[in-house]
């Protein structure tokens, strides 16, 4: 195997194929990138078993082959070659691959090529054209919401599904649920539903938001989803189980139903929440015509902001949890906001108040007296 490319080129394709790669593995393989060398060009691969990535990459084969190399120590070094053009090339008797660029030149030992695990190939059939700029807006909505429990696998997912004009993803953590419902310009070529990691989903949106491809393709498959976009092809393995129905945790009704300027009540909560720590809720007390914002972290400090809002009936204070009441406000990104709320033990609910399709469900805190 020897290929010569741009150093630049190579250090771009090298930092996203190596966010693959695995940190924690016993195969010492699956930390590593694999070069494969062919005919119809150069492809960076990298994989932790999860999810998986191919990277083209523009550059001149002067002889074909495969080689798995350290893929932190190979980033680092391309980052430091001097010179515009890299030389790389397996030394099979030596088992390393000499890098040279200007007048440095690099001796690196390879990873076993047998322990790299192939990558499936893209098949045509039962792939999706969904427009990509509207697929990574709506991962943006949702996606905080998945759970990092690895206990509860299912949680970790983000439920994607998309038929006809219509792409929704849902994503829950037992605490708070999330859902983005986009309607698309056109009906789309076929339909798909599928839970797939929440980190690979995050990670499909720096790569086509890198890309800025317009088109996004998608094939599921019985345990699998491959993505493409701009050249880029990630895998990621399906969640098993029964993902929660999301209609059924929606209350069907409310007590209380006001429309608050979005970018006000963020900021009160954001402002308030910087004394709610060590696990201390925010509470939100409601009266005739306004809206008392507070919190309290003892040894820390305490704070409290009000506002009119149009609120009417019997006081009502809630508790919730800072950091997912922020989230559910910063996700509606601007405009007014729609809170729903039924009593002080019930779940509230957040909406944009032009009713663009994302609904927020957030547990309340328990609040002592």
């Amino acid at each position: 195997m020897r290929i010569s490319t741009k150093r630049e080129t190579l250090f771009a394709q090298l930092q996203t194929v190596t966010r693959a790669a695995s940190t924690r593995s016993a195969v010492q393989a699956l930390s590593g990138v694999q070069l494969l060398v062919s005919g119809t060009g150069i492809e960076l691969r990298a994989t932790d078993m999860e999810i998986g990535l191919r990277v083209p990459l523009e550059g001149e084969v002067i002889r074909e082959g495969a080689v798995v190399l350290p893929a932190r120590l190979l980033v680092d070094v391309v980052r430091s070659l001097p010179g515009d053009s890299v030389t790389l090339e397996l030394r099979p008797a030596e088992q390393d691959v000499e890098i040279v660029a200007g007048a440095a030149t690099f001796h690196i030992r390879t990873l076993r090529l047998e322990d790299f695990p192939p990558f499936p190939e893209a098949e045509v059939d039962g792939r999706v054209q969904v427009p990509g700029e509207a697929f990574v807006a709506t991962i943006a909505k949702v996606a905080r919401s998945a759970s990092r429990d690895e206990t509860r696998p299912v949680l970790t997912g983000i439920l994607v599904s998309a038929s006809g004009d219509e792409l929704r993803m849902v994503a829950t953590d037992s605490y708070r649920l999330s859902v983005k419902e986009t309607k698309l310009d056109a009906p789309l070529e076929g339909s798909f539903e599928a839970n797939v990691p929440a980190r690979a989903l995050q990670e499909l949106g720096r790569i086509v938001g890198q890309a800025g491809e317009g088109e996004l393709s998608v094939a599921v498959r019985t345990n699998q989803v491959v993505f493409e976009a701009g050249g880029i092809v990630l895998t990621s393995r399906l969640i098993d189980g029964q993902f929660p129905n999301h209609r059924q945790l929606l209350p069907d009704t409310f007590e209380h139903e006001l429309q608050l300027a979005g970018a006000e009540i963020t900021d009160v909560v954001r402002r308030i929440s910087l004394l709610a720590q060590k696990n201390a809720p925010l509470r939100l007390a409601f009266s005739e015509g306004e809206l008392t914002v507070s919190a309290r972290t003892p040894d820390v400090g305490e704070a409290r902001e009000t506002l009119p809002v149009p609120f009417r009936g019997e006081p009502l204070e809630i508790g919730f949890n800072p950091e997912f009441l922020r989230d559910g406000l910063e996700a509606v990104e601007s405009g007014d906001v729609l809170l729903k709320l039924i009593s002080p033990l019930r779940p509230g609910l957040i909406e944009a108040a032009d009713r663009s399709g994302f609904v927020y469900l957030l547990m309340p805190i328990r609040l002592n007296v």
